[in-house]
């Protein structure tokens, strides 16, 4: 685990419980999203605090701007770590990948650096729980959310699919009072070997399965995988720039193939009703 959610942290104003099509910020939050990355790139540090838990060694940093006040994780993990390949500037894609797919469940994310070194910045979440904590303690999901929860379960594997995420953990998968799942800790994404670019992370042949099960993304909206389908190698270049190399990015695109022939043959053998909402 690389960071936990025992720390409390502020989230964009929940004004609304509508949700996004495809993700799990509402409107009001996303609308929020260029004013808190420009907060994160230019607001003063004041403090940092080092956060105890985690591979990749994350610092807190609490920030001010005029009487606003916030705060973010801030990591700089590059290269071989423990046997991992980390790169802090992958949080960053990652980030931008999801504003491109208008996926909406990675918050706000900008290079800063702090005390001279380049790194990412992540604005902090407000967490109930994480999904380890569900899951250890036997919590209860309320009936209206479970259709919600599942739905986003399957949107997360098809999203890591693409980015070729090595690193989805129940840790990383935060949950919000109200049952919305926020996804972080991406520093282990974009792998571009053939072993990543072969397969999937997940689905019906994927590299991840619970013993020799597959984990399967079962159903996905539409509206999603249209996205998918409009990815080329110009409008991910201009998503995320300079964090991304040539090799990444032609990855990317050929995981999108798979992700693509897969969902056609899921839509085929069960119907596009069944898979696609």
């Amino acid at each position: 685990m690389r960071r936990k959610t025992f720390l409390t942290i502020s989230l964009f104003i929940l004004v609304s419980q509508s949700y996004v099509a495809n993700g799990q910020f509402t409107p009001a939050e996303i609308a929020q999203r260029k004013e808190i990355e420009e907060f994160l790139k230019t607001a003063e540090i004041v403090s940092s605090q080092d956060i105890p838990e985690g591979v990749t060694k994350p610092i807190r940093l609490f920030l001010k701007k005029g009487d606003v006040e916030r705060s973010g994780a801030w990591k700089n993990p590059k290269g071989m770590q423990k046997g991992h390949l980390e790169g802090w500037q992958y949080e960053i894609a990652a980030y931008e990948m999801d504003k491109l797919l208008e996926l909406y469940m990675i918050p706000p994310t900008v290079e800063r650096k702090f005390k001279g070194k380049p790194g990412s910045l992540q604005f902090w979440v407000e967490s109930q729980f994480s999904e380890l904590t569900v899951f250890e303690q036997k919590i209860g999901i309320p009936r209206s959310k479970l259709n919600n929860k599942e739905n986003m379960k399957y949107l997360t594997r098809a999203f890591d699919s693409l980015i070729g995420n090595d690193d989805r953990t129940q840790q990383n998968i935060l949950l919000t009072k109200d049952w919305r799942m926020i996804l972080i800790d991406h520093s282990r994404s974009f792998r571009s070997s053939k072993k990543y670019t072969k397969k999937l992370m997940y689905g019906k042949k994927g590299l991840k399965k619970n013993g020799n099960r597959p984990l399967l993304f079962r159903r996905l909206p539409r509206a999603f995988v249209e996205k998918v389908k409009a990815l080329n190698y110009d409008n991910i270049k201009n998503a995320v720039g300079p964090y991304l190399n040539d090799k990444e990015i032609k990855a990317i695109l050929l995981r999108k193939e798979l992700f693509l022939k897969e969902i056609e043959k899921m839509v085929k053998e069960q119907g596009e009703d069944k898979v696609l909402y």
